[in-house]
């Protein structure tokens, strides 16, 4: 069985569609956190072999009594927004949690892959290589981003880290992030803005060398995300820690312009700028683009979708019909 916890969430749930495909004998498991929110419609036609609520099976894992016996488990049940304050409960939730995991599984030789994040490179400072040597110097800016940090430093530290895998996923985005509300990708966002509106509002920018607009993230698809993850899995002696982008930053400014010929190709383009939120300015990534060498290195040959393809097809096929993968 191959387990997947945060199933009920974005990348799980496009994983979930797609490992059955590729594992089509495989029974699937998912761990869920469902809540009063509608992410119970991303599990909607999955076919599971076994679910389980994550506070149940951590229990079951501590105590070495899951039900079943997973032949890989992997880990994307984790606080993933950028703005939670409670560095306590992400030390519990996203590192502690994680490590009982990799734990359990390096001790019954099961394949374990876990969801790091960019959030781990901070300002950018240092670039963007997922090399083991340069991750003990990474500042993170967020508690977010130092509770994934601390998971990638203890699997360093405890050499374990060539015997996992961890996916620091860069701006994801595609079907089923309904959910996340502001902590969705901008797509949905800019959807929503331009077919109410007409008009899409963007940050205005605080640094010089950035023009409004011009700030710049590697956007990478939710589809693609996923092809690395089942990769892994069928490559059960690849380990380390890996960047999951597409390799190429592309402006704010850009990927609004893709929603606005994808969405309504029939009304002028129309941009407005707002400031930034206090809160967000002491940790807001200007740039970020994953450097893919590791990767590559390790055998993807994989070319990832463009902003421009990603865009088109989440906008067709899924915003403008209101739809799950």
């Amino acid at each position: 069985m191959i387990i997947i916890t945060g199933a009920d969430g974005f990348i799980g749930s496009n994983l979930l569609h797609y490992i059955a495909a590729a594992f089509p004998s495989e029974p699937l498991g998912a761990v869920v956190a469902l809540q009063t929110d509608n992410k119970w419609k991303n599990l909607l036609g999955k076919k599971l072999s076994y679910i389980a609520d994550r506070n149940e099976f951590l229990s079951d894992v501590e105590n070495n009594a899951i039900r079943v016996t997973p032949k890989a488990i992997v880990h994307l049940g984790a606080r993933s927004y950028t703005t939670e304050l409670d560095c306590g409960f992400l030390l519990n939730n996203n590192y502690r949690y994680t490590r009982v995991l990799a734990e359990y599984c390096l001790q019954q030789d099961i394949r374990f892959i876990y969801a790091s994040s960019a959030a781990t490179y901070g300002n950018g400072e240092l670039g963007f290589s997922d090399a083991d040597e340069i991750t003990p110097q990474l500042k993170p800016t967020n508690p977010y981003g130092f509770s994934k940090w601390l998971f990638d430093q203890w699997a360093i530290e405890n050499r374990v880290v060539s015997k996992i895998a961890g996916l620091r996923f860069f701006n994801v985005y595609g079907p089923n992030e309904h959910h996340k509300g502001g902590q969705s990708s901008p797509i949905p966002v800019f959807y929503k803005q331009i077919c109410d509106t007409g008009i899409i509002r963007l940050f205005k920018s605080n640094r010089p060398e950035y023009a409004d607009g011009h700030q710049q993230r590697d956007f990478v698809s939710v589809v693609d995300c996923v092809k690395v993850i089942i990769w892994l899995i069928q490559n059960t002696t690849v380990g380390g820690i890996f960047n999951v982008g597409t390799g190429s930053a592309t402006t704010w400014l850009d990927v609004a312009k893709a929603v606005h010929k994808s969405a309504r190709p029939d009304i002028p383009f129309s941009v407005e700028y707002f400031e930034m939120p206090d809160k967000l300015k002491d940790h807001y990534q200007y740039y970020t683009q994953a450097d893919l060498t590791r990767l590559r290195n390790a055998g993807y040959t994989v070319d990832f979708i463009s902003i421009e393809e990603g865009v088109r097809e989440y906008v067709s096929q899924f915003l403008m019909k209101g739809s799950f993968r």
